[in-house]
């Protein structure tokens, strides 16, 4: 089964510098050659603001000749509180001692709620002989957690920092109460023996962003996946991206791509170092294009994926034109309540409505009060914007007058 990421995080305020309050730890900031010659950093951002927030991490190495290579990553949000490990490839890098400098921090506030998960720290969170690690998380929330993932730093003998390492196998969802073990296995590119894990890390994305360059602007995308991807760059005439490919286990593992629409009509075809591989091709509810295929082991090479549309994607509509064409539906009375707020619903699935603490209630006990139809038409006609509608719905909510 091939997971699909869905769901976006909108920003809230432009970048900021960041300051003492988000910061990555020098005795937790590392470079290092893998078995296989690639260059890689590794590192772990704190959170300590009491906001989510997404941080833009900038990382510069000085090569021979005193050449110095800048790399940039958009990390995944981090809720308030938290940290959560970075791991980033630099293949130009080929110098016997390349100097790793200081890196600088961006960030932009996000709404984000924390991840009601849980590593529980007892006898059976183990790190084996082999070097892989073994435990359990547990779901302390009220609601279901779909595709979470478990990152950690790797710790060896000689260096204070390994690798950053997450659970290679998904799992699908945790249900409220539920409690299910994890495995993480070190990259096998890290010759040196694993001593310990550290900074257990449980997020519910891995939804990487990237950025590159596209017919004069910045095309932005994102990507999940068991495997890491970097050097993302398209060709002159902006229709094929070429992005590079490392998975050092030996073990078969997933990459969903998400690319906003240009034309909406696009028919894309993926290769690996110039060879066709199979792949799944579909459109989600916010109408992204998803590009999904199987990575094998020990993959590693230039991917293309081609079959973009010439210029940069339209600013697509906050609210999913299905969630609108329901609500004129609901509004003439063709549809029900209970179709109606399972549109409600996805909103907030997707955080484009956000009330803290809001309870899980079963359908069955779903409510919306038949005035709203009103303020509904009016949205769904364009009288009122897509904002006064989403408010509306939120006090709602928060009041009790909506249930959902």
């Amino acid at each position: 089964m091939i997971p699909i990421f869905l769901g976006l995080f909108f920003i809230l305020l432009l970048p900021t510098i960041a300051y003492a309050d988000v910061f990555i730890p020098d005795s937790e900031y590392t470079g290092y050659y893998d078995s296989e010659g690639v260059y890689t950093v590794v590192g772990n951002v704190k959170n300590q603001n009491d906001f989510a927030l997404i941080p833009t991490i900038t990382i510069s190495v000085i090569d021979n000749d005193q050449t110095k290579i800048t790399h940039t990553l958009h990390h995944v949000p981090i809720p308030a509180m938290t940290d959560i490990p970075f791991k980033l490839k630099f293949p130009e890098i080929h110098d016997k001692n390349p100097v790793l400098l200081n890196a600088t921090l961006e960030y932009s506030k996000t709404k984000k709620n924390p991840i009601p998960i849980q590593i529980i720290y007892d006898k059976t969170l183990i790190t084996h002989e082999d070097g892989h690690v073994t435990g359990r998380i547990k779901n302390i929330g009220n609601q279901t957690v779909y595709n979470p993932k478990v990152f950690a730093i790797v710790h060896g003998y000689e260096k204070y920092i390994l690798d950053v390492a997450q659970n290679i196998k998904p799992i699908e969802k945790i249900e409220p109460g539920q409690i299910l073990n994890f495995t993480i296995y070190p990259d096998p590119s890290v010759s040196e023996p694993v001593r310990f894990y550290s900074c257990f890390a449980p997020v519910d994305t891995t939804v990487i962003p990237v950025t590159a360059k596209k017919d004069g602007g910045d095309f932005d995308f994102r990507y999940d996946s068991g495997a890491w991807y970097s050097a993302a760059k398209f060709d002159e005439t902006g229709t094929t991206l070429s992005i590079r490919e490392y998975n050092s286990y030996p073990l078969e593992t997933y990459a969903n791509f998400e690319f906003p629409p240009i034309s909406g009509t696009e028919k894309f075809n993926v290769t690996l170092n110039d060879k066709p591989i199979e792949f799944i091709q579909s459109i989600d509810e916010m109408g992204f294009w998803h590009v999904a295929f199987q990575v094998k082991p020990t993959s590693q090479g230039i991917l293309k994926i081609s079959g973009f549309e010439k210029g940069l994607p339209p600013e697509l509509p906050k609210i999913p034109k299905w969630i609108k064409v329901n609500a004129e539906w609901w509004a003439t009375n063709q549809i029900s309540d209970l179709e109606f707020l399972q549109g409600i619903d996805f909103l907030f699935e997707k955080q484009i409505i956000s009330v803290p603490e809001r309870d899980v209630i079963a359908e069955s006990q779903w409510k919306i009060p038949q005035w709203v139809k009103i303020s509904t038409e009016w949205w769904a006609t364009n009288q009122i914007s897509d904002d006064e509608f989403l408010n509306m719905i939120e006090s709602l909510v928060k009041q009790n007058i909506m249930l959902v």
